[in-house]
């Protein structure tokens, strides 16, 4: 993102599209986030040629993953499973995953279908195994805080109900810190008029985790970003600072 902040900095970039799932919490001063587009799949992708769920594999069989959020709930309900590092771009896990060394890799559904290879796609993961990352699935526009005439441009561009659900999801990472070094999640759905948030934060090895969900009539993005310190706060109270000191203190992978 720094490199694309520079450009736009210097004039050589009006606007920059990001996964928001990648998009910092808090944007540099001078930038801000002027639409989100409507949401893609915001569930994680099984992609293996040997096994369609991860219900079907056998003690000992390789899962390949890049998140630590996907390592934490695979650990936690599938402790029988091998989970190792996943690297590279989508087509070095792709081609990994094709020789042989990965029985399974997860994946953002997202991302393959946008990129045409939604025929990979072996099993989506519901959100009850595999909770997904706060924005995940949608596209986000970053511009100068300083051109409201571009503002004022994409402003069709931004999905409303896509713009309240991620805010919520995002004001949980917010509040708890989250990056990709914290197995954090936090995911959004509406109800008519209601969303619906859970969040999960967990210990990679899935052996302590913590769970909340709350709903709320939203019409604002204040309003959604009520409810996620709401859930913040829920998960705090369970104990997940408890987790995050144990991960500060245990470092990166």
């Amino acid at each position: 993102m720094k490199e694309l902040e520079v450009a736009m900095a210097e004039g050589r970039a009006d606007l920059a599209v990001h996964s928001l799932k990648d998009v910092p919490m808090e944007l540099p001063e001078g930038f801000a986030l002027t639409a989100v587009m409507e949401r893609e799949d915001p569930r994680d992708a099984l992609v293996s040629s040997q096994f369609a769920s991860l219900d079907e594999m056998p003690a000992g069989t390789v899962v390949g993953t890049s998140s630590l959020r996907r390592e934490a709930a695979l650990r936690s309900r599938y402790p029988h499973l091998v989970i190792k590092p996943l690297r590279g771009n989508l087509d070095t896990r792709l081609g990994k995953l094709d020789r042989g060394e990965y029985g399974a890799i997860i994946l953002a559904a997202a991302g393959l279908k946008r990129l045409g290879l939604g025929e990979r796609i072996r099993a989506l993961i519901e959100p009850d195994s595999s909770l997904p990352a706060a924005g995940q699935g949608a596209l986000g526009i970053e511009i100068r805080a300083d051109r409201p005439e571009l503002a004022a441009w994409l402003a069709p561009l931004n999905h409303m109900p896509t713009m309240l659900a991620v805010s919520a999801e995002r004001a949980v990472s917010r509040r708890l810190g989250g990056s990709c070094q914290v197995p954090l999640a936090a995911h959004a759905r509406w109800h008519d008029a209601t969303l619906q948030l859970d969040a999960f934060v967990g210990m990679p090895d899935g052996t302590r985790n913590v769970r909340a969900h709350a709903m709320a009539p939203v019409d604002s993005v204040q309003a959604a970003e009520q409810l996620g310190a709401a859930v913040a706060g829920d998960l705090l109270g369970q104990g997940a600072d408890a987790v995050l000191a144990a991960l500060s203190t245990a470092g990166p992978a």
